[in-house]
């Protein structure tokens, strides 16, 4: 078959090394000047390993990606290191990566501790999710480890996930998968996830395919059996097209859904991811990771990423690497922002971070926007999903919100990739 793929994330470029490893033809546009999607890197001249856009691990757990990179001969180049995972409250960073940290929190009495502690452990050790997303998380949580422990750890992340509009209505099933998934090695790649990305457009290509980037689909067109894509400048026609977009850019790009269906990928809730990431002349934290920043605090950014406390900071000439990110609503101002307004709007987030922290720390600035980075899973959300084909013959969908219950992420992506294909072959 001749198959189009509009995307070159993870998902696109996986579901074109499987099709092209099959026989079929296959084409992928990409309306950036580079592969990758949420997971590409960028470089700085002083680096020696690019970094990535939005900030990115896998958990030892994740054995979609892992076998992809068995595949191609590159498991030598993935690495596991254990950093520490905290979490910000009332002025001090508290680890909180293992039970014997979770016992430690002294912000919360000893019997509430006890009590996350064994609601985490039984929600790690459960298989069934399905009945969880019929509760929401905040319902759940808050009845299960009780009111205070609810408000000093599991709301906070609700909002910083989904935001004040959305996080009571998220299921518990997102919850449970964020758990269950869960583990304290975190997994990297040698030459960053680019590097991954890299080897995979290179793979693609040699078994065939072609990868377009700088090339926008406007359209998307059945006619006489085949799908005719409108690109800047010309129209290509294939058999099959796999769009791994987000739900409403297939919806806006796709003239001949039917209106039900259009209205079904109109109704999937998202949210938007808003990144500042800055090279610092000295270590921010002492040895912390990832920090959970509850917007109670009123800090301005959810999490804060020092990703040289997790890779060596030789890979990036001494750079100390801090990502300050938020998922936000698509139409929050923060979009609209200049680097240099976002920078100042996070400069006192990072002096409550660290008092000793001074503006003359940060050597270079640069920042990155997503209008479609995380689903928002509300009740029953797996009658919500879309099916892979679309009411269109040869028409696929591949985006995130079908990898439910579990979180966005690389190696999902790959799963999601690798079941389009199969899919597809099968259908073909």
């Amino acid at each position: 078959m001749n198959v189009g793929i509009i995307g070159a994330g993870i998902t696109g470029l996986t579901a074109a090394y499987d099709l092209t490893r099959m026989g079929h033809q296959v084409t992928i546009y990409e309306a950036r000047p580079y592969a990758g999607g949420l997971a590409a890197g960028f470089s700085d001249p002083r680096w020696e390993w690019p970094l990535e856009r939005f900030y990115h691990h896998w958990f030892a757990s994740d054995r979609e990606v892992l076998g992809l990179i068995d595949e191609l001969g590159a498991s030598a180049r993935t690495f596991f290191p254990r950093p520490t995972t905290s979490i910000y409250h009332q002025g001090h960073i508290y680890p909180f990566d293992s039970p014997l940290r979770v016992l430690r929190f002294t912000p919360l009495p000893l019997i509430d501790r006890l009590r996350v502690g064994v609601v985490t452990l039984y929600l790690r050790m459960l298989r069934n999710w399905h009945p969880l997303e019929r509760v929401t998380a905040a319902e759940w949580t808050r009845r299960a480890v009780g009111q205070r422990a609810y408000e000093v750890l599991w709301k906070p992340l609700l909002i910083s996930k989904f935001g004040e509009q959305n996080y009571q209505d998220v299921n518990m099933a997102w919850f449970w998968a964020r758990l269950y998934k869960r583990t304290p090695r975190l997994g990297y790649f040698e030459g960053g996830f680019q590097g991954l990305v890299d080897l995979l457009v290179e793979r693609v290509r040699a078994q065939g395919g072609v990868v377009q980037l700088n090339t926008h689909v406007r359209g998307i067109y059945p006619t006489e059996g085949q799908i005719k894509l409108k690109l800047d400048g010309g129209e290509a026609q294939h058999n099959q097209v796999i769009a791994t977009c987000s739900p409403r850019a297939l919806h806006v790009r796709t003239p001949a859904l039917p209106p039900d269906y259009a209205t079904s990928l109109d109704n999937l809730k998202s949210m938007g991811a808003v990144v500042l990431i800055l090279a610092l002349r000295h270590r921010l934290t002492d040895g912390h990771y990832w920090i959970n920043m509850p917007k109670s605090e009123g800090i301005p950014f959810m999490g804060l990423v020092e990703h040289t406390n997790y890779i060596s900071p030789e890979h990036y000439d001494g750079d100390h690497l801090v990502y300050c990110g938020d998922y936000l609503e698509p139409e929050h101002p923060y979009f609209s922002y200049s680097k240099e307004q976002l920078l100042e709007t996070y400069l006192p987030g990072l002096v409550r971070v660290n008092p000793d922290f001074r503006p003359d720390w940060v050597r270079a600035s640069w920042m990155f926007t997503e209008p479609y980075a995380q689903p928002v899973p509300t009740l029953d959300h797996s009658r919500n999903i879309p099916p892979l084909r679309t009411p269109i013959p040869g028409l696929w969908a591949a985006n995130m919100s079908q990898v439910y219950p579990w979180d966005r992420g690389t190696n999902y992506a790959v799963e999601l990739g690798r079941r389009v294909a199969t899919a597809l072959g099968a259908a073909g």
